[in-house]
């Protein structure tokens, strides 16, 4: 298990969403999540948190994926399609990377790879202290 897995399993909250990680590597992390009733909201789709939630996922994996830590500053999402069940993956792709912000898109597809959302996240890379 890589760095960035071992973050993630610290995350009790994406585990309570059922959120699992089907890869990741320096830059990138694609994450998925089974669609349950307790996922979706009185319009029977799946709601907007979790969604954002999902694609938080897969930004923090990818993120903190260089091994230095870093935090969101600022985070958008863009809803473009209901979904009701199914599978949905977020995959999360460095855009952008300097010392101290990282830049990153994150689209959110459903079983047939139909666009769900998009995230864009900015990351603080935060110093590494000596010890």
């Amino acid at each position: 298990m890589d760095e960035s897995n071992t973050f993630f399993s610290d995350d009790t909250f994406a585990k309570e969403l059922g959120i699992i990680v089907k890869t990741s590597s320096p830059g990138t992390a694609t994450v998925a999540l089974q669609v349950t009733d307790k996922h979706k909201n009185f319009h029977g789709t799946v709601h907007g948190g979790v969604l954002f939630s999902l694609a938080d996922a897969a930004f923090s994996i990818a993120c903190n994926s260089h091994g230095i830590p870093a935090v969101a500053i600022n985070t958008s999402i863009t809803f473009m399609k209901a979904v009701h069940q199914g599978t949905i993956t977020a995959h999360a792709e460095e855009f952008s990377k300097n010392p101290k912000l990282g830049t990153y898109h994150v689209e959110i597809t459903d079983e047939n790879g139909d666009k769900i959302a998009l995230f864009v996240g900015l990351a603080y890379r935060k110093s590494i202290r000596p010890q």
